[in-house]
């Protein structure tokens, strides 16, 4: 095989680049209760509407910009992620894509506070913004009032990775050498069917991703190499020989 000249690393962000999820995250650390309450209303309310409403409920309750901001900046991150991340930009061959299902300031704020802002070429999330109340505003990426789309492999309503991906491929010809894709949930699954013999996957273990690569990566038609990883020194060492 010739030697690669052109690689993507996509990154799903929470229990992926990040070693938590942030939604949950913010709930646990300033508002239990909300958390407990978004556990038992998750299964009849879309998961980014729900996060908004709770949003909503801490703003009300008087929990500020700043200790969402803090609570983010605490919140686990590797410092082995960090630098493999950082070596592998450095190195000059590899873009990077972030595809997540949390939202815009969550990430910018995170990536900011471990000087990784300028790691990826494009995150494509959720929009959020802040008011001037102090209010975090967040919207799904597809908006519900709009065409929705049509995923059949079980994307949330707030976006389908799969095109996601197929978008971004299309916005930056010619074709990668080779792609790389880290991801966790069960969401990640449909970007990943996307991938040629080529291209890999690293799917953390004991996670959604996992049991639907076993359940349903023959059936769909899988063509990637999976390689299975738990903590991100094992990302540090697999970056280490790309």
């Amino acid at each position: 095989m010739s030697p690669v000249q052109r690689q993507l690393v996509v990154f799903d962000f929470d229990w992926s680049l990040a070693d938590q999820d942030t939604d949950r995250w913010i709930f646990e650390v300033l508002a239990p209760d909300i958390r407990r309450e978004m556990k038992t209303a998750k299964a009849e309310i879309q998961w980014t509407d729900l996060v908004a409403q709770s949003l909503q409920k801490a703003h009300s309750r008087g929990i500020t910009k700043v200790a969402i901001e803090n609570t983010l900046k605490i919140m686990p991150f590797h410092p082995a992620m960090v630098r493999a991340v950082s070596k592998l930009k450095a190195d000059g061959k590899t873009t990077f894509f972030c595809l997540s299902n949390a939202n815009s300031v969550f990430i910018n704020t995170i990536l900011e506070s471990k000087g990784l802002e300028l790691l990826f070429e494009e995150v494509v999330t959720n929009p959020a913004e802040w008011e001037p109340s102090g209010l975090l505003k967040l919207r799904r990426r597809v908006d519900p009032r709009g065409p929705q789309h049509t995923c059949t492999i079980g994307c949330s309503p707030n976006m389908c990775k799969g095109a996601e991906l197929d978008a971004f491929l299309a916005r930056h010809l010619p074709d990668y050498d080779r792609i790389i894709y880290v991801g966790d949930g069960t969401n990640d699954f449909c970007p990943i069917l996307r991938l040629r013999s080529q291209d890999k996957v690293l799917c953390r273990s004991h996670r959604g991703l996992q049991k639907r690569i076993r359940d349903e990566g023959e059936k769909e038609g899988l063509k990637c190499e999976v390689e299975y990883w738990a903590g991100a020194w094992e990302i540090e060492e697999i970056f280490g020989t790309l």
